[in-house]
């Protein structure tokens, strides 16, 4: 069994004396590992950092097995990260995400395009936070816990939409939300892809967004807790806030 795929490095621990297991994200093969011989080496090691752009050739005798990775770096992120700090806890928790909520060896092309696009993003701190904050929406999308946001659930008008429900996930008109405001979730025009979105209207979306992931994703999965990274992330762009 053999295959060559481009990918983005999610993950690499140490496998062995001096080898590396590998975790990628591919168009064609989706979340997918394998071990990389002498991945250990200083020679090699760098080209593992999560972020980077890499060619892989993956072989084993079945497919079913783990197999082995061959690496050809394409493009390393790990330059731009290093010089900013929102970036680095940007990054940490889109492979993050990507790990946990990823099944192996399921194609999600489109997904795949999504995160590249994002990563190439980082470091232009001005535009990344949203960027980042409708990733997570195709995030969900992808899975199956994705947000209408078309129409009010109540009146069927696609105009002033103000909230998100918690329940159903469609969205709610301002003058249908009535007693009921205080319990929806806040609908920022950011996540109707209407202009760039100020910081404090992004904040309000993450506060939607991460309804979805821990009350309707995580809990499919096992009902694990979402990564830490995340909120480091958050708490990151809360200071930039102010």
């Amino acid at each position: 069994m053999e295959w060559r795929d481009q990918g983005i490095v999610l993950r690499s621990r140490p496998h062995g004396e001096n080898a590396s297991l590998l975790e990628v994200f591919t168009p064609a093969r989706g979340r997918h590992a394998g071990i990389v011989r002498g991945g250990a080496s200083r020679r090699i090691a760098p080209l593992l950092q999560p972020g980077a752009q890499v060619e892989v050739t993956w072989k084993a005798r079945l497919e079913d097995h783990a197999g082995s990775f061959t690496v050809e770096p394409v493009r390393s992120r790990s330059a731009v990260v290093m010089q900013d700090r929102l970036a680095l806890e940007g990054l940490n928790t889109v492979t993050a995400l990507l790990l946990f909520s990823l099944p192996e060896r399921e194609a999600h092309a489109r997904l795949y395009d999504q995160t590249e696009r994002l990563l190439d993003l980082l470091g232009q701190s001005d535009i990344w936070p949203l960027a980042y904050m409708r990733w997570e929406m195709a995030l969900l999308d992808e899975l199956g816990y994705g947000m209408d946001l078309t129409a009010c659930a109540v009146t069927g008008a696609n105009d002033h939409l103000a909230y998100v429900s918690p329940r159903t996930g469609r969205a709610v008109a301002a003058s249908a939300a009535g007693e009921w405001a205080d319990r929806l979730l806040p609908l920022p025009p950011c996540m109707l892809g209407e202009g760039m979105g100020p910081d404090h209207e992004v904040a309000e979306a993450f506060r939607t967004t991460g309804h979805f992931l821990h009350h309707r994703l995580a809990p499919e999965l096992g009902d694990v807790p979402l990564p830490q990274a995340r909120q480091r992330f958050l708490d990151r762009f809360a200071k930039r806030i102010g």
